[in-house]
């Protein structure tokens, strides 16, 4: 048996991955995060298999259950929300897992940073505007942030931020990066990125807390997202297309 990490995407049931799918639809056991997988994903469990909301489990008791059902040789389907790469929690698991000798395999997923993009329609890398793509978070009460990888220190690349499970700390966002971003720096409030209920609320460092307030109902399943690409607008086009840029698929003119 294998229990699959599986990552099921940012909310909308068909932006899992058909190897995702497939696994859930053939895996007797499915444990999924029910606080961020919508119920519509496991769904397609197959009749009779055991499907299990751990959201309100600890690892022990996740863990317990993984155990019973390699001892009975069942596959499991343990479900992530986006990328299980990404603030997935999955590290863990496999360190359990690795002790117990129990294997797994990892079959990654949409993460939100790339949801969050896709609904605005921008595109987070612009030649001459940021190469850099910044995964990040701020500290809270579950866990705090390494020595260096603070937003003050991080801002300082004005790379475009992409930053996770910090909406409750807008304020500690904003203060932090207004001196290497600017006050006029654009900024997108994704909430539920591809879910039914899904928010945006775009503004810049110097107006964005005041809109969060004013809009309401944004909570930690927010994603913040930083940068001069949120402009959309950039001096120069990428080489890739340029009509003097040759490479391997299309050669210079002889």
């Amino acid at each position: 048996m294998t229990i699959h990490f599986i990552g099921a995407g940012p909310g909308a049931p068909d932006l899992i991955t058909v190897r995702g799918l497939r696994l859930i639809q053939s895996c007797p056991v499915c444990l999924y995060a029910g606080s961020l997988v919508p119920a519509e994903v496991v769904a397609a469990a197959p009749a009779g298999a055991t499907v299990v909301d751990t959201a309100s489990l600890h690892l022990d008791e996740i863990i317990a259950l993984m155990e019973q059902a390699h001892r009975a040789g069942q596959d499991v389907a343990r479900v992530h929300s986006g990328d299980p790469s990404i603030y997935g929690a999955i590290g863990e698991q496999m360190q359990r897992l690795d002790a117990l000798g129990i294997p797994y395999d990892i079959v990654p997923g949409v993460p939100a940073f790339a949801a969050a993009a896709a609904t605005l329609q921008r595109e987070l890398t612009l030649p001459d505007v940021a190469q850099t793509v910044i995964l990040t978070r701020t500290s809270v009460r579950s866990s705090a942030m390494p020595d260096g990888e603070d937003l003050a220190t991080l801002g300082q690349s004005r790379a475009t931020l992409a930053i996770h499970l910090s909406i409750n700390n807008l304020a500690a966002v904003v203060r932090d990066l207004l001196p290497h971003y600017g006050a006029d720096c654009p900024v997108a409030v994704v909430y539920r990125a591809s879910w039914p209920d899904e928010k945006v609320i775009t503004g810049t460092l110097s107006t964005i807390r005041d809109q969060v307030k004013a809009e309401g109902g944004v909570t930690r399943t927010a994603l913040i997202l930083v940068g001069r690409v949120l402009e959309g607008r950039s001096d120069r086009s990428s080489a890739l297309y340029g009509r003097e840029h040759s490479h391997l698929f299309r050669p210079a003119d002889a």
